[in-house]
């Protein structure tokens, strides 16, 4: 039984397998883990340094000879990065309060001062992307420009553009992506929208709902993510009409993911009520599981520092989290579909899983009709 669509012959790939970009989770070892064994890994490029992402591209390529992608945030916020100095006195005050209880209970100096400016990245990284080539360019969180599709296409580089409102995938798709990613609101991580709205509820359409709207309203290969953990939900996507499955939160438990132990344990542990939306972790939306920080944050009705100065004022607090093994103060991305995982296998291990999966729901499918 093939499951071969219109998104294994678009990108060279055996099957209709995705694996998620996820910041400082997708590093070489898992990419070509997922591409050895047929699906499409993809490289989280945020925040990385232009030689270091080069330095990764390359040992990909000397790991597989496999297609693989490479994952940037193109958001309006990162181009370039919110200066800090215009945040109001008031509100960084409020946020620092907030954040200097947690400093207090971990043990590390509390602060009053404005976060450093995040380094400006993206350009210099999109151009790393260009000159590497890699086989596809997987952008997320902002608006992709016709330039930079025509530079990709002209290198060779297929376009994968991630999006979470059927607006957003014709907009893509005029821009000329070559694929569209329907990220349903049940997906882990961050929202992929431009800005901002005002509440969580702006971006979490569910992807049974979604997915379909969008496979009619572009014509192109379109990519359901968000839920998806195993062989049944590839079987659901392709009979809403998708070529193919992204998932994130099923590639964060395995042996290959860069989470720290601590991250992949609470995956394991968790069911699929664990997952709170909220700002508080980077000041943008994103679906993580809810922990202490998450709680008593959102309890106290603290401010919350614009989109990533979030990120840079906590980041002292993460950091103390992980060394002292506390995951109650540690941000941990994840998408409702934790509820189905149970075990750690090796990435190469999940895709043939899934694979295998959907072909005993397949196969089982007649029979059940018929029992209905």
């Amino acid at each position: 039984m093939s499951f071969r669509t219109a998104l294994c012959d678009l990108l060279g790939i055996e099957y209709p397998i995705v694996q998620s970009g996820m910041g400082a989770i997708a590093g070489p070892e898992l990419v070509a883990e997922v591409c050895r064994a047929g699906g499409l890994g993809i490289l989280a490029g945020l925040n990385v340094a232009p030689d270091d992402l080069r330095t990764m591209i390359r040992r990909v390529r000397e790991l597989t000879d496999r297609p693989f992608g490479v994952n940037l945030w193109l958001h309006r916020d990162l181009r370039p990065p919110i200066d800090p100095a215009g945040i109001p006195e008031a509100t960084l005050r409020g946020a620092q309060e907030m954040l200097n209880r947690f400093r207090g209970r971990l043990g590390i100096p509390t602060t009053t001062s404005r976060p450093v400016r995040g380094p400006d990245l993206v350009d210099a990284t999109v151009q790393a992307v260009l000159e590497e080539r890699p086989p596809v360019f997987s952008s997320a969180l902002g608006w992709l420009d016709h330039g930079l599709s025509e530079e990709c296409h002209r290198r060779g580089i297929k376009v994968m553009a991630m999006v979470s409102s059927v607006a957003d995938a014709r907009t893509a798709a005029a821009e000329g992506a070559d694929v569209i990613v329907a990220q349903g609101g049940e997906a882990g991580g961050h929202r992929s929208i431009d800005g901002k709205p005002a509440t969580a509820e702006a971006t979490t359409v569910g992807t049974i709902a979604l997915l379909p709207q969008v496979v009619d309203a572009v014509r192109l290969p379109v990519v359901a993510a968000g839920g998806i953990a195993d062989g049944r939900g590839l079987v659901a996507a392709l009979a809403l009409g998708a070529s193919g499955v992204l998932l994130g939160t099923r590639f964060v438990a395995t042996r290959e993911s860069m989470a720290p132990e601590l991250y992949k344990k609470r995956v394991l542990e968790s069911e699929s009520d664990a997952t709170t939306v909220t700002d508080v972790l980077s000041g943008l939306w994103a679906r993580a599981l809810a922990n202490r920080f998450t709680r008593e944050y959102a309890e106290a009705g603290a401010p919350v520092l614009p989109p990533l100065v979030q990120r840079s004022a906590a980041n002292d607090v993460y950091i103390a989290a992980l060394k002292q093994g506390d995951a109650e103060h540690y941000p941990m991305m994840a998408g409702q579909s934790v509820g189905l995982i149970r075990d750690l296998p090796g990435a190469g291990e999940v895709v043939q899983a899934i694979i295998r999966e959907a072909r005993a729901v397949l196969q089982a499918l007649p029979e059940r009709v018929r029992q209905s």
